[in-house]
């Protein structure tokens, strides 16, 4: 029971929540390729709760650590990255090849600038950079952004994929811009 709150062991309360979040995210991608959209945006939800849950408990138990850091940004990556992505990517109707391969590079193109927005980041924690803004779009907030495209299109509101894609392409643009987002 005392190593759960050992911060140098790597299976510490904190740590037990973040691999959490990624079994959230693993699952998730499961339930999308069953083509069980809601059961995955369930597990994804339960992914973000888990990811203020880990930092809170780090913090509250003085659990922080480099591999703490590095652990949730993987787990950042696969529930707030590629899982969306992977959901999205999923729902849409491709009316040919064509249209898929695009809207399999846009895709991709949010996968690749979600993970160099979560390398900077990581970078600036471990040079001390962190302000009170975060530079870009957080993930979580990207996350977030491509599940309103999603319900956008899942409802008719949004009916054509290349309309959903072009939001795509400005969604993974904001991630490593310039835009200051107050940090919570």
């Amino acid at each position: 029971m005392t190593k759960l709150f050992d911060k140098n062991y790597p299976y510490n309360l904190a740590n037990l929540i973040t691999f959490g979040n990624i079994t959230c995210g693993v699952l998730a991608l499961y339930f999308i390729g069953k083509h069980d959209f809601a059961t995955a945006i369930v597990l994804a939800w339960i992914a973000g709760a888990l990811d203020i849950a880990d930092g809170k408990v780090a913090r509250r138990f003085g659990l922080s650590t480099e591999f703490g850091v590095q652990l949730d940004s993987f787990a950042d990556f696969l529930s707030f990255v590629v899982m969306p992505s992977f959901l999205l990517f999923y729902a849409l109707e491709k009316s040919s090849i064509v249209q898929e391969l695009i809207l399999g590079a846009i895709f991709i193109y949010y996968i690749i600038s979600g993970l160099r927005r979560l390398v900077a980041f990581n970078l600036k924690v471990d040079a001390g950079g962190v302000e009170k803004y975060f530079e870009g779009v957080p993930t979580p907030l990207g996350a977030i952004l491509l599940w309103v495209l999603y319900l956008l299109y899942s409802y008719g509101i949004v009916s054509s994929a290349w309309i959903i894609g072009a939001l795509v392409l400005l969604i993974a643009w904001s991630l490593n811009s310039k835009l200051r987002i107050p940090h919570p």
